[in-house]
């Protein structure tokens, strides 16, 4: 590279490996997901292990879900398990059914609670639409809106978490 006056050979031998959060670019798929784990797991309450379930997305599964989440809330919890079953059967409608999730429900500082579902189909983004008063689906992301305190879906290698944050039950009484 003569132009900026560097010799190739010599500079090739002189390359240092990254360091700290430039590495994680470095670093195999599950290496990568163990990372993105530990850095959401970062606003977690101490103390307080998050729910971490991965099942298959059908309908016959989101009662024992619901109640797996009250469960684990300690609580009575009906927005977050709204959100739990609106983002869940989102996959099945429009992912397919039986398709492999993962749901974490945590405490996070902040006195918030959030809910993450996490699904293999990055290009099936969920799309807000408009639903008439009879009509008997279309309402789940205007359901998020309402309970949600903010929502968003990022997309990963292998797919797409779709996550939001609410009130804390605890935080709310």
């Amino acid at each position: 590279m003569p132009s900026l006056r560097v010799d190739l050979p010599s500079f090739a031998g002189t390359y240092r490996s990254a360091a700290g959060l430039v590495a994680l670019g470095n670093c195999n798929g599950a290496t990568a997901r163990r990372l993105a784990a530990v850095l959401r797991g970062a606003g977690a309450v101490p103390g307080r292990a998050p729910l971490d379930v991965e099942l298959p997305a059908v309908p016959e599964a989101l009662q024992g879900l619901r109640r797996t989440v009250r469960r684990h809330l300690g609580a009575p919890c009906p927005d977050v398990q709204l959100c739990v079953t609106e983002l869940v059967t989102n996959v099945i409608r429009h992912v397919r059914e039986g398709a492999p999730v993962r749901v974490r429900v945590a405490r996070t500082h902040g006195g918030r609670i959030r809910v993450e579902v996490t699904d293999p189909a990055a290009q099936a983004l969920p799309v807000r639409v408009a639903s008439g008063p009879d009509d008997e689906t279309g309402r789940g992301l205007a359901l998020l809106d309402a309970v949600a305190l903010r929502w968003s879906v990022p997309r990963g290698v292998e797919g797409k978490t779709v996550w939001c944050e609410l009130r804390d039950v605890d935080a709310a009484s």
